[in-house]
């Protein structure tokens, strides 16, 4: 048998001290701290993402139209949005379109506002696109709580959100 100090020795060399492992616990604690604050975005990212995913889908909506060669309509309240083609006089759901589907906002309720202002009375809000690639310019305003964000279209088809 060997010496009981070597065998200490030995035995302790092989653990990790309380210092080590507390600096472990604290790098391990802010690295699930940073992973949480990006995990989980602020109001304003998500209406700022809930904006981008609009603005590509007015764009897709704008040439839905001019290939077409009817009218396409963005019509939204403050729970749902959806995209419509004028047929036979009358607006109705693009069928089977799984880009210009109805979807739901990720934050709700939604107000929403444009510039130039609708007619009164316009509820849901609607934006139509027609057969030409040249629209009147508008600007679509997201609000939820005291967040904002606005889609401009300049009317010759280019969306960027602000």
């Amino acid at each position: 048998m060997g010496n009981p100090i070597t065998l200490l020795r030995t035995q302790r060399a092989r653990g990790f001290t309380l210092l080590e492992l507390l600096v472990v616990m604290v790098i391990v604690g802010i690295m699930l701290g940073a992973v949480t604050i990006n995990a989980m975005p602020s109001q304003r990212q998500a209406l700022q993402r809930e904006a981008q995913r609009v603005a590509l889908l007015l764009q897709s909506a704008r040439d839905e139209a001019i290939v077409r060669n009817r009218l396409v309509a963005f019509e939204a309240d403050s729970e749902h949005y959806r995209f419509l083609l004028r047929e036979k006089g009358e607006w109705q759901p693009i069928p089977k379109d799984n880009v210009l589907r109805e979807r739901a906002f990720e934050l709700q309720p939604m107000n929403l506002s444009i510039e130039p202002a609708l007619p009164e009375g316009s509820n849901p809000l609607r934006i139509t696109f027609g057969r030409e690639p040249v629209d009147k310019p508008f600007v679509l305003t997201l609000n939820v709580g005291e967040n904002t964000v606005s889609v401009r279209a300049d009317g010759v088809g280019h969306f960027t959100v602000e």
